[in-house]
């Protein structure tokens, strides 16, 4: 569905490869690979291209709050043990959710900051706001709020709530649903998931591979 591999940059001319990275605003792993994933644009001549994959929580522990076992309820405390120790290192705050979100809402804010080139600090905001339990993402008013705080656009927030309103009732349908069908060609079953040439690099910890690899490919900027 989506073929291309490559872009030229306008202003530079150089060709840049496109690498996907899939994500989820409610995945602890996906925002400590935000950051380090960025990085990668910086190191290398490539680009990142953001598709929204929602999280199956209650697929991989065990449904909902009251019908999780303590064996599921173990792996979610390791997890979210594990995260506070990364995120330490780096100064960032996580707080496990209290309750289980469904994202799609604040996936499809992606989706249109990314067609009006704020997806960067529309994606650091919510991260930030949700693990330090500021933010509900499934609140319309809560989304728009961080959406036009860090859009680029200098319309009226009237205008602007009525734009992507309008988008999510339209379009922005067809682009999450064509984002999930992507994803099921790409085989995914978490976040964050980067595709290198077709193939992926599960999880925040994964990405000196993922470097290893674009170094194999003689990708590094001299």
């Amino acid at each position: 569905m989506f073929p291309i591999r490559f872009i030229r940059s306008y202003t530079t001319g150089k060709t840049r490869e496109i690498i996907k990275f899939y994500y989820d605003f409610k995945s602890p792993f996906t925002y400590l690979a935000l950051e380090p994933g960025l990085q990668l644009e910086k190191e290398y001549p490539i680009q990142l291209r953001f598709i929204p994959w929602s999280f199956r929580i209650e697929e991989s522990f065990g449904g909902n709050l009251q019908q999780r076992s303590k064996r599921n309820w173990n792996k979610i405390r390791y997890g979210y043990l594990d995260c506070r120790r990364f995120a330490n290192e780096r100064g960032l705050i996580i707080r496990g959710p209290q309750r289980i979100f469904d994202s799609r809402l604040s996936l499809m804010g992606g989706l249109y900051a990314d067609k009006h080139n704020f997806f960067r600090p529309y994606a650091y905001r919510t991260f930030e706001l949700f693990f330090k339990r500021e933010l509900n993402i499934e609140n319309i008013d809560e989304i728009l709020k961080v959406l036009y705080e860090t859009s680029n656009e200098n319309v009226s927030f009237e205008k602007f709530s009525q734009d992507f309103q309008t988008y999510t009732n339209n379009q922005g349908q067809q682009d999450y649903l064509n984002a999930q069908n992507e994803a099921n060609q790409d085989n995914i079953f978490g976040v964050p998931t980067f595709i290198v040439r077709d193939e992926p690099f599960f999880g925040n910890d994964r990405i000196s591979w993922l470097k290893k690899r674009l170094d194999s490919f003689k990708l590094h900027d001299q």
